[in-house]
């Protein structure tokens, strides 16, 4: 049948930005209706919290086994079925008439939402072989910066004009379109695989990273001194410390740990880590400040901090053309140093800037963001086999949920910790912009933190991926290039 023949790069590609824009837009779109759902079940604000909680914690439970999975049952199959029960998950939550049964629905994506992220960028890495890998970070960036953005905005949309209920039902029919094109057109990708399942691995690290993430996101609200926070924060550090004692000695980890030697894929992950804190750290404190210190609305603080997806669009493809020529290294040095300047330059803002100013700096923000996320992301599978693709997918995926968390935890805990406002002589109470401007120069910090890292990249380790540098070559140089790095 023809719809069988279709280029399975140009399947993949397009099944996955549906899903993933439908995912991560969920993570934005849904804090947006928080104050709306509350109104409705009557609930503090502590309480409807549990619903951005519960999704992050059931996320934090499966991202690690997601690459056991994949390779076990097939990439294709058991994205398809996340994709599926996401789907499901999304029209439970907007049917809800509890808050209880609305938190238990959110588990149940979050549940969904961890195997779709890390299976489908396998699905990406399998597909397109190392020298066209700077295409597929071009596809990653698509959904990753477009969705946070446009979340607020679409999400604001729809609960004044609609109601809280219709920020989950969005989901259903991009879920139920990408699904039934999955299904006709993805190939089934499937490795070599144990049958073997690390259940001691599986407990530790879902233990672990879901505590880790519940002190983590309630730390800035409940105060890190809390009981709570510490006792979870202690018992998910002592668990994920046992996690990798425990599979660093055994034979057929759950995660394969020893991914980590490669230094290639350790320094990008590093760098993704520490400026995605940053990145994502600020697109929660920026509409923080606009709302709260300077008072606009809603959708004018998704206006606002829209650009910065504009930005990211714009220079990836500028970054994807010029990746084979100067490398990762200088790219992301490059992208750091310009996401640093403008995140202090935010620092300066107050109640008489002109936001277009801050549009502006948003804007090149995204600009900066595209030469980081970019080049990290390709040069990271660079000398990564396609046997353990699913593996280090799942910690690529893994390092970044828990460093977006880390980001707006250190963030809101500066902007709390000095007071988002203070009472001058007349008790009056007034924004403190000192807080928000604190938060960016910690940003800049997290980015500078980052371009350390950076510096331990070496660009002939990704020279796979490097696809200029191939082509100056002979061919019986490209095929010997070529096993070399599928041998990984």
């Amino acid at each position: 049948m023809q719809h069988r023949q279709m280029d399975p790069k140009i399947s993949v590609s397009i099944v996955f930005v549906a899903a993933m824009f439908m995912s991560i837009m969920d993570g934005t779109i849904v804090n947006v209706a928080l104050p709306a759902i509350g109104q409705q079940f009557h609930a503090p604000g502590t309480s409807v919290d549990a619903i951005v909680v519960a999704y992050l914690v059931t996320l934090a439970v499966i991202i690690p086994v997601s690459g056991w999975l994949g390779d076990r049952l097939g990439t294709k199959r058991v994205f398809l079925c996340a994709l599926a029960l996401f789907s499901l998950a999304s029209a439970l939550c907007g049917l809800a008439n509890s808050l209880g049964m609305l938190i238990a629905f959110r588990a149940l994506q979050g549940i969904a939402g961890g195997a779709l992220t890390p299976v489908g960028t396998t699905l990406l890495y399998r597909t397109f072989p190392p020298a066209q890998r700077v295409q597929v970070a071009r596809i990653l960036n698509i959904p990753t910066v477009l969705a946070p953005a446009s979340g607020p905005i679409i999400g604001g949309l729809l609960v004044v004009k609609l109601s809280w209920h219709w920020v989950f039902y969005v989901n259903v029919p991009i879920g139920i379109a990408a699904c039934i094109f999955g299904a006709l057109y993805l190939q089934e990708l499937r490795e070599p695989s144990t049958d073997h399942f690390d259940f001691t691995g599986f407990i530790l690290a879902g233990l672990g990273l879901s505590l880790a993430m519940y002190a983590l996101s309630e730390g800035p609200d409940l105060g890190w001194a809390a009981p709570v926070i510490i006792i979870t924060g202690i018992a998910g550090i002592i668990s994920l410390i046992a996690f990798v004692i425990i599979e660093l000695r055994t034979e057929q980890p759950m995660l394969d740990l020893r991914l980590l030697s490669n230094r290639l894929f350790t320094s990008c992950n590093l760098v993704s880590f520490f400026s995605g804190s940053g990145f994502l750290g600020v697109l929660y404190a920026a509409p923080l400040f606009l709302q709260e210190a300077r008072g606009v609305s809603a959708l004018t603080s998704g206006l606002t901090t829209f650009p910065e997806a504009i930005g990211v669009i714009i220079a990836t493809q500028f970054a994807a053309r010029i990746y084979p020529t100067l490398g990762p290294r200088r790219l992301m040095l490059a992208g750091l140093s310009l996401v640093a300047v403008m995140m202090i330059l935010l620092s300066f803002i107050d109640a008489t800037t002109n936001l277009w100013f801050m549009r502006i700096m948003i804007f090149f923000i995204g600009v900066g963001m595209a030469n980081i996320f970019l080049p990290a992301q390709t040069a990271a599978f660079a000398n990564i086999s396609s046997q353990a693709t699913g593996q280090a997918s799942a910690l690529y995926n893994t390092q970044r949920q828990v460093g977006a968390a880390l980001g707006v935890a250190i963030l809101s805990s500066v902007i709390s910790g000095i007071g988002a406002t203070y009472l001058d002589s007349h008790n009056v109470t007034l924004p403190n912009y000192t807080a928000y401007h604190a938060a960016f120069i910690t940003a800049a910090g997290l980015i500078i933190i980052a371009g350390a890292f950076a510096l331990l990249v070496r660009d002939k380790d990704a020279a796979a991926t490097m696809r200029r540098v191939i082509k100056k070559t002979n061919p019986q140089q490209v095929a010997q290039q070529s096993i070399a790095t599928e041998a990984g």
